[in-house]
């Protein structure tokens, strides 16, 4: 529609009005959904609404004299970006310990936020956490934060188990930003673009981030996250209209359905894969980390093997070696129909047999189709590497590249012929 994919972002505001009205609704319904009093829309990224985040929660700090509360307490389980996100926002980090289920170490963390009382800035938070567990004692964890003068910002990375349900602000959160990329339907992956909207409570709205063309933010704003006022705006009706469409009742079966499919998958496959955590009641949030540590000890395969051969079934392989090394996380979300999650499950148990039987088939993965009808000097035949199950013949995609050095990409920017 030209009327959204031609606008300027610094357009005058006269000329705009059809795209501020949706901003501004959109803002709301956000705010809402988090339990929140406001909402930017600005930050271009999850990442860079981490950074908005500890930058507002800064801001509120200095606003009170306590410029020098620059300490934040960071659990092992949180999500990647966190503590990179925190040493840009000028913060010192301090690792909170986790327990062997997964949860946070309530213990540790009131010891360290005791400890370290005079110059708490706050916690990042993931929940439920990115080991796939939702916190019990999560209520008890923010109430501890706030008793030493500290800020909770919850990383909304994982709100596709929250909406409807629950939300950062009825547990206690003061500040969190979304992915409207990952929760919110938008186009995710490929470097971008994406919205990391930040959503805060009352007492930081003013702090939410300025711009210097355009009039946006709170009183006290912080400076600008993105060079654009309203971050990548062109995307924003895709959130808009999929909040509307689905509404209230549509948005917490979407998170339901979230949290049935990863259990659904999680009980399917523990004959043959353990799920590394798991909460107190023995159930995972909306995604579980399969453990495979023990395949290259036991058949001489890596998880990378793994990764590489759910190529030849035709999947994209889920997270790799995070957060805890030599496994898979699996995140299913609402949208993979029953028949799906059965053919991955079915894939990786197929591959888990290929591993024990012939490790050679899953350690050379994946396999081209000039490989296949070129020299074939494998001990396994050309069948079972390109059509391991039957339904893979129906739909079979052949990758353009097979396996490749992936260290040596690692160390250089751009391949050279050294022969």
């Amino acid at each position: 529609m030209a009327g959204f994919a031609a606008m300027h972002p610094f357009a005058p505001a006269a000329q705009a009005e059809g795209y501020l009205a949706m901003i501004a609704e959109l803002e709301r319904d956000l705010a809402t959904i988090t339990g929140f009093a406001g909402c930017t829309l600005q930050p271009n990224s999850g990442a860079a609404g981490e950074y908005a985040g500890l930058m507002i929660i800064r801001a509120y700090h200095q606003s009170r004299s306590q410029g020098y509360r620059n300490i934040i307490l960071i659990p092992a389980s949180a999500h990647g970006t966190n503590p990179a996100s925190a040493a840009m926002a000028g913060m010192k980090i301090v690792t909170v310990a986790c327990d062997a289920n997964g949860n946070i170490d309530v213990d540790d963390l009131k010891a360290k936020a005791e400890q370290y009382e005079a110059e708490l800035a706050g916690l990042m938070v993931t929940y439920p956490s990115t080991h796939g567990v939702f916190e019990s004692r999560i209520r008890e964890i923010v109430d501890t934060v706030h008793e030493f003068g500290g800020q909770v910002y919850m990383d909304g990375a994982n709100m596709n188990a929250q909406v409807g349900l629950t939300n950062p602000g009825f547990i206690g959160a003061d500040v969190c930003h979304l992915n409207l990329h990952k929760t919110f339907a938008m186009p995710h992956g490929g470097g971008g673009p994406g919205v990391g909207p930040v959503c805060v409570a009352e007492h930081l709205v003013k702090f939410l981030p300025s711009h210097s063309v355009q009039s946006t933010g709170g009183e006290e704003g912080i400076t600008a996250v993105s060079s654009s006022p309203w971050g990548s705006a062109l995307l924003l009706p895709i959130t808009y209209g999929y909040i509307k469409m689905l509404g209230a009742e549509g948005l917490r079966k979407v998170t339901e359905m979230a949290i049935v499919n990863a259990n659904y998958m999680s009980c399917k496959l523990k004959d043959s894969f353990r799920t590394y955590y798991s909460g107190e009641s023995g159930r995972v949030g909306h995604e579980m980390i399969l453990d495979l540590t023990n395949f290259r000890k036991e058949y001489g395969v890596e998880v990378g093997d793994v990764a590489h051969r759910l190529m030849d079934y035709g999947f994209h392989a889920p997270t790799l070696s995070f957060p805890v090394h030599d496994t898979l996380m699996v995140e299913p979300t609402e949208s993979e129909s029953k028949e799906e999650m059965d053919r991955f499950c079915d894939a990786l148990v197929e591959i888990l047999k290929e591993a024990q039987s012939v490790p050679a088939l899953v350690v050379n993965a994946p396999y081209t189709a000039a490989e296949v009808v070129g020299e074939w000097a494998h001990e396994f035949s050309r069948e079972q590497a390109v059509y391991p199950l039957e339904w893979v013949r129906t739909q079979k995609f052949f990758p353009h590249v097979t396996k490749i050095d992936n260290g040596y990409g690692d160390r250089n920017l751009v391949a050279v012929n050294e022969e």
